[in-house]
């Protein structure tokens, strides 16, 4: 779990590290993890790097005097201005300054392009002839680094501006919200955090990785058995919309449950044709997911008050998010997309479209449970406040049917004990890892089919322990 920063967060934490160590050189720490993901990137081959003036660039020019040394490297200064010890050291290493136009016409023979142009504190966007440059490298298939951040995104924000498009970028201390959040992460490609010796005080947002979905899955015993793994609810589904029954069954069964009892309206023929271990008769329940495919049921209210009335921890989606009552049991979850969210809060969409972490943190202090926005990125808040960014995914989970199974996903992991919050983290990122090392486009009943791969693969690597 990585704290994410804003550059204003960033640059307060590398003032105290100044102010702790005086005259401690930062930009040589982040130069060295320049290279080495440089040499991972592309192991050999001329490298063509675009500097601008600042720090950013300072780290780009002391990369490329290191790199040099068994390369061609040709820096193009951008922005007309350098950083200029760098520049000299990269100049004393036998680095090449070209223009414009030799830079653009290099990309041809590039093994690599560096972008070092705009760093934390730029604004947004590009300058014509840094655009022309950058669109020429990404139409060649020219591999990027990004160093920082790819130029001309915001540091703070998840939007996307003219800029270039890195296969690989290399930040600082912490993630920043353009490496995690929205459209722009797409154009961060995979984000490397280097560690420079700046530490990252909890800022309230953090992103879950890999090795914690590994870390906090919760495990079977050998004494373990249904109840102590954990009985799931799902009344979900109706005769209109059956498909919304099999998809949460789906997400349930392969999350690992002891028990799957479908309470719902749906054919019990139909359900338990596609899976014969789920029980169709009522009994006891230790979470309940409701509300998926629900529809215009006459009796929506005395289901939800029933459910309640079983003081066990309920995920409420889709129509159950119309009904929300004044109390819900201790440790239940909602489970919106952006336009629930928004009726939810009486706002527009586009409010929480371009304010998710702010959105999904005042629904979860107003409705006192942890809240999981859905959508390409996704959003988990609890009702203390905290946000945390869960495991990306590739785009081909956004589609219909995907929030059921992932409904189905977090009732397992309730049931089974973990807390709402985990839950929630655990649920959205298994389907997002589960579906980038399965390339789709799988439907969502198909792709929660290799749930069991992924968890095993992920909970018996050394990284666990």
């Amino acid at each position: 779990m990585r704290p994410v920063a804003t550059a204003d967060q960033l640059r307060a934490a590398e003032e105290r590290v100044f102010a702790e160590q005086p005259g401690i050189e930062l930009m040589g720490t982040a130069a060295q993890a320049v290279v080495s993901v440089a040499r991972i990137v592309a192991p050999n081959g001329p490298v063509v790097m675009a500097v601008g003036p600042g720090n950013n660039g300072g780290d780009g020019l002391y990369a490329a005097a290191t790199l040099a040394a068994d390369r061609e490297v040709l820096i193009w200064l951008a922005m007309g201005t350098a950083h200029e010890e760098g520049l000299t050291a990269a100049r004393q290493a036998g680095c090449r300054e070209v223009g414009a136009v030799e830079a653009s016409a290099s990309l041809g023979d590039a093994a690599l392009v560096v972008d070092a142009v705009l760093g934390l504190g730029s604004r947004p966007g590009l300058p014509d002839g840094v655009a022309t440059f950058a669109d020429a490298a990404e139409a060649l298939g020219v591999p990027m680094l990004a160093v920082d951040l790819p130029s001309g995104l915001d540091a703070d924000s998840g939007d996307v501006h003219t800029s270039f498009r890195a296969d690989c970028t290399v930040t600082f201390a912490a993630p920043k919200p353009c490496h995690v959040i929205g459209e722009a992460s797409e154009r961060c490609g995979d984000v490397v955090v280097a560690d420079i010796g700046v530490v990252v005080a909890d800022t309230g947002v953090r992103v879950a990785e890999e090795s914690d979905v590994a870390r906090w899955w919760p495990m079977p015993g050998p004494n373990s058995h249904k109840y102590t793994r954990g009985v799931v609810g799902l009344d979900t589904g109706s005769a209109d919309y059956p498909g919304a029954a099999i998809l949460g069954c789906a997400g349930a069964l392969h999350t690992g449950p002891g028990m799957v009892r479908y309470l719902g309206d749906a054919s019990q023929q139909l359900i338990m044709g596609r899976f014969p271990s789920v029980v169709t008769a009522g009994g006891r329940v230790q979470a309940m997911v409701l509300g998926s495919g629900w529809g215009d049921l006459d009796d929506a209210r005395e289901r939800l008050d029933s459910a309640i009335g079983r003081d066990v921890p309920l995920v409420l989606d889709a129509d159950a998010l119309t009904l929300l009552p004044a109390r819900l049991p201790e440790g239940s979850m909602l489970t919106p997309h952006a336009g629930e969210l928004a009726r939810m809060l009486d706002v527009d969409r586009e409010e929480v479209e371009a304010h998710p972490i702010d959105s999904v943190r005042r629904a979860a202090a107003e409705f006192s449970a942890t809240v999981l926005l859905k959508g390409g990125t996704q959003y988990v808040a609890s009702p203390e406040g905290r946000v945390t960014i869960a495991v990306g995914g590739p785009a081909w989970t956004g589609q219909a049917g995907s929030g059921d199974t992932l409904a189905g996903a977090c009732g397992t992991l309730l049931a089974a004990g973990v807390g709402a919050e985990r839950a929630a983290i655990l649920a959205a990122s298994i389907q997002a890892i589960t579906a980038r090392r399965h390339p789709g486009p799988h439907p969502p009943d198909v792709l929660a089919s290799y749930y069991p791969a992924t968890i095993a693969d992920l909970v018996t690597t050394p990284a666990r322990t």
